[in-house]
């Protein structure tokens, strides 16, 4: 599979601040003056909507973005409350949220290949029966088109996502769900499937299904690799 590095040239731009880093600043803002304490319920969406400035979409994906970080807990029928750890822990950390960069695209692929390299190797240990026919569905899937010449990169990544879940990790599995959009879209915008490798690519999924089949983790590990040879020399760049 050839990497395009076309979003390696990407144009730099001042930093400006999105809504959804507005929002948070502003929660912590409440924070810091004590308007807001750990523990406490956040007020409505309408109201920090309106006080704010933003709209009730806005707001959902900022919040969505502190619960994910671990700075807000979504309570069933009693609304969001600001995580109970401390003022200084929560002021340090959405400090650290609002100066996070967007992950490039080496670093998407530097992550897949840590997170699919343990996946693999899991899978071949845990994997279970259904699990097993899960992966096999997905790999005849991508085959039955890339065998045509017609474009597979959302079955491919299927087929990695299979393997992630049949791990039986679910940190591992939350994180492939996580960066796999990134991928495709990456993917999809710059064309980066090659239609003459497909026969070599169904090969190689082939080799990685039989390793998870005969429950050998150091044959999946390797084949792999095998898999991801170019994906390693796009990040040796």
């Amino acid at each position: 599979m050839k990497i395009n590095t076309i979003d390696k040239t990407k144009k730099s731009e001042n930093k400006k601040e999105s809504k959804e880093e507005v929002i948070i600043s502003k929660i912590r803002e409440l924070i810091l003056s004590k308007q807001l304490e750990p523990g406490d319920r956040l007020p409505a969406e309408r109201e920090l909507s309106e006080k704010f400035g933003v709209t009730r979409n806005q707001l959902r994906q900022a919040l969505q973005k502190l619960e994910f970080y671990g700075l807000v807990k979504k309570f069933p029928q009693s609304g969001t409350r600001v995580s109970n750890i401390g003022v200084t822990a929560l002021n340090g950390m959405m400090s650290d949220i609002l100066q996070l960069q967007k992950p490039d695209f080496k670093s998407f692929v530097e992550t897949r290949i840590i997170l699919e390299t343990n996946a693999v190797q899991l899978a071949a240990k845990r994997r279970t029966t259904q699990q097993m026919e899960e992966i096999q569905k997905a790999h005849k899937a991508y085959s039955e088109k890339a065998m045509k010449g017609i474009a597979a990169i959302e079955e491919d990544l299927m087929f990695h996502i299979k393997i992630a879940e049949a791990s039986n990790n679910s940190v591992i599995n939350s994180l492939m769900l996580i960066i796999t959009p990134e991928i495709i879209t990456h993917f999809i915008t710059n064309k980066v499937c090659n239609k003459e490798e497909s026969y070599l690519l169904v090969k190689e999924h082939q080799a990685i299904v039989d390793a998870i089949q005969e429950q050998k983790p150091e044959e999946a590990v390797q084949h792999l690799k095998d898999h991801f040879k170019e994906l390693y020399k796009y990040c040796e760049q």
